[in-house]
């Protein structure tokens, strides 16, 4: 198997079959990917919790303790860490939830590290499409949180200065400008100064 020496993608491997652990961890290092072992649950845990943040989990479903689906939900939850699973278990069942947990891929064992590698790869693709789209979401999501403060600022400054909609919003302009701040900052500080003035009467 080729040495793939630009890939920089940290994996995270969780399993209680240490020998399945040990084999797959070696064989996606010599692969060129960054590896970190845990064999449960809660070792996979205290990894997150030390800081280390992989851009791919590969979960065993069925362990001692919490279960990787358990486990799955956790990681889509608090950390946004893309998932899939590795089992010996092939039933309708746990492909079902497997697929309603969000993972990126469902494998059964044994399999070997050169088929797990384009399922990792298309896996890693995926991953980074929803990352993007959570971005562009979140970049979507901010700016409708300006319009919408800038639309307030607008009609707080209307009010106050008896003014038509546009002169405000090139009073406001203006004056953000000459202080040096952008806009939607300069609105937050008009609604807030309202605020406290409201408060106050």
């Amino acid at each position: 198997m080729n040495v793939n020496t630009n890939t920089k993608y940290h994996l995270l491997l969780v399993d209680d079959d240490r020998l399945v652990l040990m084999t797959l961890a070696q064989g996606l290092a010599t692969a060129g990917y960054k590896v970190s072992t845990a064999e449960s649950a809660d070792d996979a845990e205290a990894l997150l919790a030390s800081g280390e943040r992989p851009d791919l989990a590969i979960l065993d479903i069925s362990m001692p303790g919490k279960s990787g689906l358990q486990l799955a939900e956790r990681l889509r939850l608090l950390d946004h860490i893309p998932f899939m699973f590795l089992t010996a278990y092939n039933d309708r069942e746990n492909v079902e939830r497997a697929a309603s947990s969000g993972s990126l891929g469902y494998l059964v064992k044994p399999i070997d590290t050169q088929q797990l590698v384009p399922s990792i790869e298309s896996a890693l693709a995926r991953a980074g499409e929803l990352r993007k789209l959570r971005t562009t979401g979140q970049q979507l999501q901010s700016a409708l949180d300006s319009e919408r403060e800038i639309s307030i600022a607008i009609g707080i400054t209307m009010v106050k200065y008896t003014l038509g909609r546009k002169a405000a919003f090139e009073l406001l302009r203006k004056t953000a400008r000459s202080q040096q701040h952008k806009l939607a900052e300069f609105a937050k500080d008009v609604i807030k100064a309202s605020e406290i003035q409201n408060l106050m009467d």
